[in-house]
């Protein structure tokens, strides 16, 4: 359900019906927060409390929700240190029943990191928890929009410290799980694009040595793994070349490298928000809308729910690529 002060609990009641269409969608949270935001967004749908998945009846009228019932008091659009502990619990439910495969997959509506962080937890986001959760080494951020992917060597970190994790071993991991995620997303023979960290990827060595002495090697070992894959690219001009077609994903070397193409193709000129979060590399399928909490707006029902139905459908598709893998003998 996300942070109880924002936008969470009205997209997932505005985008409910059109969630089914892709789905058996089931929410974990807190139903009191739910049947408001039922009120404000003027829905006539009802909640329909659960215990576990296997209770829900998956009907068009009402929400089945496994009910944590961890929100006293709703004062939305406001930063809580209760709030960040409920949206936290949210999230360890769900990695419990997607890890003992009591659900295929979770969406996560958004957090705020204020608040989880004022609640005692030690990451920056959903990703860091996922990750430790399921014992995951190597992991990755892809964003998706429209015809773009983008993934990420690192996320959440200052720009200083993002350039010394480039390493050989860092992209090559990144240009691995990003190419099995390809196969989930259900791409035949992905490409993969890699972006270099310097202006112009260094222009041969003029303005930086990390392509040659970290991005290159990683690039050429993947390609002998029998990844289809290419670069390092000029950063300012690859992103263009794999939404047009040239590639299936960018390898991104940091947080806003990747975000802002993607950003710049998501923000609609009406204020909704479309694209994708998948976390990649989990044993488990999780992806995530692609905006913030958007406390501005909360409890004012008028939050698009675009970005929330885009990712489950991502997740539908990625479960099912799993499940074909499955069947064919091979890694999920």
């Amino acid at each position: 359900m996300g942070d109880p002060a924002g936008i969470g609990p009205e997209i997932l009641v505005t985008g409910y019906r059109a969630l089914r269409e892709v789905a058996d969608p089931l929410v974990i949270g807190d139903a009191s927060v739910l049947e408001a935001a039922c009120r404000v967004c003027e829905s006539d749908l009802g909640i329909e409390r659960v215990d576990t998945p296997g209770d829900a009846a998956f009907t068009a009228d009402r929400i089945p929700v496994i009910d944590l019932d961890n929100v006293a008091d709703l004062d939305r659009g406001v930063v809580r240190e209760s709030y960040g502990r409920a949206s936290l619990a949210y999230v360890e439910r769900a990695i419990e029943l997607a890890l003992d495969d009591s659900i295929d997959a979770m969406t996560t509506a958004p957090i705020n990191k204020q608040a989880t962080a004022l609640a005692g937890s030690e990451h920056a986001g959903h990703t860091g928890l996922l990750a430790d959760a399921t014992d995951t080494e190597n992991y990755s951020m892809m964003l998706i929009e429209a015809d773009l992917r983008v993934s990420h060597v690192s996320t959440h970190v200052p720009l200083s410290e993002a350039c010394d994790l480039v390493t050989e071993t860092a992209v090559l991991e990144t240009i691995r799980v990003t190419d099995a995620a390809l196969s989930d997303l259900g791409v035949d023979d992905p490409t993969v694009a890699v972006a270099g960290l310097n202006p112009h990827a260094s222009d041969g060595g003029l303005l930086g040595e990390t392509e040659e002495l970290e991005i290159e090697p990683a690039v050429s070992r993947a390609r002998e793994e029998g990844i289809d894959v290419f670069g390092p690219e000029s950063p300012d001009t690859v992103y263009v070349r794999a939404a047009r077609g040239a590639a299936d994903c960018v390898v991104s070397m940091y947080h806003d490298q990747g975000h802002i193409p993607i950003k710049m193709l998501g923000f609609q000129g009406d204020g909704a928000v479309s694209g994708v979060n998948v976390t990649i590399g989990l044993p488990i399928v999780r992806t995530s809308v692609d905006h913030g909490t958007a406390f501005d707006i909360a409890g004012d029902g008028v939050a698009s729910e675009a970005s929330l139905v885009d990712a489950v459908g991502v997740a539908a598709e990625m479960a099912s690529g799993r499940g074909r893998a499955e069947r064919r003998g091979e890694p999920a």
